[in-house]
């Protein structure tokens, strides 16, 4: 990987840093970050093979960074043909946007025990970002939309998301707590912007 291919990413947790130390309003943050997400995932020549390797089994998430200060991670998630997340939570901010293929999303919510769907499932294909927290919509179901082939989408988390506790929901809406860590792969080092992940 060559350095001005891994630029695009330094160039992007650059700019997340600089967004997190003006301000900690999670609206200006989102609407700010998705443009810069937005950015990163228009170009794909800067993500390492190393951080786009399926499994047969399960999605794989991938640590690109984390910030020292643990304000913020990014993610790279890799997605075998057909495979999908349980019902789950973030409880922090967060962006997806799709670096390669596309994804299904389907939102959620708890409602008289039961857990129901929150308006249609949505498709993000290559180039698309969204938004999850608690305050926009935190509970969803994700899958590769492709059968055939995989997909890859970089997220941005409000926090070093593999150490959040966070939940997974059953039918009934019941939690079961979960921490998701990352898939291993050898440390990432961002040099321009000066800390490895």
């Amino acid at each position: 990987m060559n350095q001005p291919q891994l630029g695009r990413l330094e160039d992007f947790v650059a700019g997340v840093s600089r967004l997190l130390d003006r301000t900690d309003d999670e609206a200006e943050i989102l609407r700010e970050a998705s443009g810069l997400l937005g950015r990163l995932i228009a170009v794909d020549d800067w993500l390492p093979d190393d951080y786009a390797q399926p499994d047969p089994l399960r999605y794989r998430q991938y640590l690109l960074y984390r910030d020292p200060k643990a304000r913020f991670s990014v993610v790279s998630f890799v997605w075998g043909p057909g495979q999908a997340t349980p019902v789950h939570d973030h409880t922090v901010w967060g962006l997806v946007g799709v670096l390669r293929g596309a994804e299904l999303s389907q939102g959620y919510r708890v409602e008289g025990g039961a857990l129901r769907p929150l308006g249609p499932v949505h498709r993000l294909s290559a180039g698309e970002v969204e938004a999850v927290s608690p305050t926009v919509g935190d509970i969803h179901r994700v899958t590769n939309a492709l059968a055939d082939r995989v997909s890859i989408s970089i997220h941005l988390y409000g926090a070093d998301i593999g150490a959040v506790r966070r939940s997974t929901y059953d039918e009934a809406g019941t939690k079961k707590a979960f921490v998701s860590g990352y898939a291993d792969a050898p440390l990432l080092e961002l040099s321009r912007v000066g800390v490895g992940a």
